[in-house]
């Protein structure tokens, strides 16, 4: 291995842009919401986003998973729905929620209209957005974070806070200040990322009955073939035998199973089909090349849609995600790591701040299948794997919290993402409020503050609508 060049960057004074109350770091759904509850009884609350826009993996043509349960009856994350899924669709721009035998629900979200809506909500909650900012470093006092340094082109600042929250989804800031973390599975293997493109001018009607009414011809993973004949919108996963009839005649594809997501729009068909392995989500060097390949990758699967996938004859590309759907990255090591037999067991925690059910989605770090695992019920997320072991002042929401490789494959969604970043709000706001570390909040205090916005907790805990 050859040795790092290195430079000494000399000593500088930093200007204070902000001095708020809450920062949160990532504009994604956890962002989103844990600024709009930190923000919920009038602290100074801002947000910051590398990005020209909010919403993260929600823009990118991925469905909104996880609002629903395995057993199909019941809303996990209400709080989202009111706080955010409610505003899109009162402007036809989300689904309701569909059960989905693989997924256990589905939701449709049109990407630009999270863009709006997202900054929408943030505004009206009076949250001091920033955009276009990188967060490039922390500033420390012993173990406690006091605030993080961003780059921009005005250069490099400081915004200083009482409590931060990471919803990064990387773990950068926790990553930044010292936070143990972990990567990958035990030979630091990362589920890879996909690009996701748009196709319009699909016939998805034939799509949906040629499935629907020959299911001899078509392996659906999962999906009774009687599910196609009763939704108009829908998510295709498998196709197997088109996909070896493809491979028979030449055709190079990275998935062993096609993957459709109809849009909100007539004849309109999100593509999870490119997978990059190898792809490290903290490097830019390996995220350019993920996006290279990414593209690459995309013009022999619409070659391959064409030419073999019913309702597709006539279909043309329309448009690409800004950026490559990440799976996994860094993951912290909190007061508590939640484990893969947590969740198969459907175990329930004293701490319990969320509900989810999603299941074990594993996309396997090397080929191109998927291994996927159900409780058969729901399971708890404990406050504790929100909190760093050893940090002060610092929350992390959505898919880096404290979980080993395998649980984070069933929290990664964005509807338990959402409801972790509700949870992590409101913790900073009473540790604020307080004048507390974020582990020293009560979390029967935390609980109750969530119950009374309508968070589902468990079956035996009283919910008010």
């Amino acid at each position: 291995m050859s040795e790092v060049k290195t430079i000494l960057e000399p000593a500088r004074e930093i200007p204070v842009r902000l001095d708020v109350d809450v920062l949160v770091v990532g504009g994604g759904p956890a962002g989103i919401i844990a600024a709009q509850a930190a923000a919920s009884d009038g602290l100074k609350v801002a947000l910051i986003e590398s990005r020209s826009f909010v919403g993260g993996n929600m823009t990118i043509g991925l469905p909104v998973l996880g609002f629903l349960g395995q057993k199909g009856n019941t809303d996990y994350q209400r709080v989202a729905d009111k706080r955010f899924i409610d505003r899109l669709k009162a402007i036809d721009a989300a689904s309701e929620h569909r059960p989905c035998p693989l997924h256990m629900s589905l939701t449709l979200v049109e990407p630009e209209a999270v863009k709006n809506v997202g900054l929408q909500v943030l505004e009206e909650a009076g949250v001091k957005v920033l955009l276009y900012v990188f967060a490039s470093g922390v500033v420390m006092e012993g173990d406690e974070l006091k605030g993080v340094i961003i780059e921009s082109k005005s250069g490099r600042e400081a915004i200083l806070a009482k409590t931060i929250i990471d919803c990064t989804g990387d773990a950068d800031i926790a990553y930044k200040a010292g936070v143990e973390c972990e990567q990958g599975n035990d030979f630091g293997g990362t589920q890879p990322p996909t690009l996701m493109f748009c196709m319009a001018g699909v016939d998805t009607e034939k799509l949906r009955m040629s499935i629907a009414e020959e299911p001899r011809t078509y392996l659906t993973d999962f999906i009774p073939a009687e599910y196609f004949g009763q939704n108009h919108q829908f998510i295709v996963v498998g196709l197997r035998s088109v996909m070896a009839k493809a491979r028979e005649a030449g055709y190079n594809l990275p998935v062993e199973r096609t993957i459709l997501i109809t849009g909100l729009r007539e004849g309109e068909i999100w593509v999870n089909m490119s997978r990059i392995n190898g792809v490290d989500g903290t490097n830019p060097e390996s995220l350019t090349f993920g996006e290279m390949e990414g593209r690459r990758q995309i013009e022999e699967i619409q070659r391959y849609l064409k030419g073999f996938v019913p309702g597709f004859e006539n279909a043309r590309f329309t448009k690409m995600a800004p950026f490559l759907g990440i799976r996994e990255t860094r993951r912290i090591v909190g007061k508590y790591v939640l484990t893969a037999d947590d969740l198969l067991s459907c175990r329930r925690f004293d701490d319990a701040i969320a509900v989810a059910s999603y299941p074990l989605d594993i996309h396997h770090p090397e080929g191109g299948d998927c291994t996927l695992k159900w409780c058969g019920d729901s399971y708890d997320i404990p406050y504790r794997s929100l909190v760093p072991a050893k940090v002060k002042n610092l929350l992390v929401a959505g898919r880096s919290i404290s979980t080993t490789h395998e649980a984070m494959s069933a929290i990664r969604v964005m509807a338990p993402c959402m409801a972790m970043g509700e949870a992590a709000g409101r913790a900073a706001k009473i540790a604020v409020r307080k004048g507390i570390q974020p582990a020293e909040v009560d979390v029967n205090e935390l609980r109750a503050e969530l119950i009374a916005e309508g968070a589902y907790l468990g079956e035996n805990v009283l919910v008010n609508n």
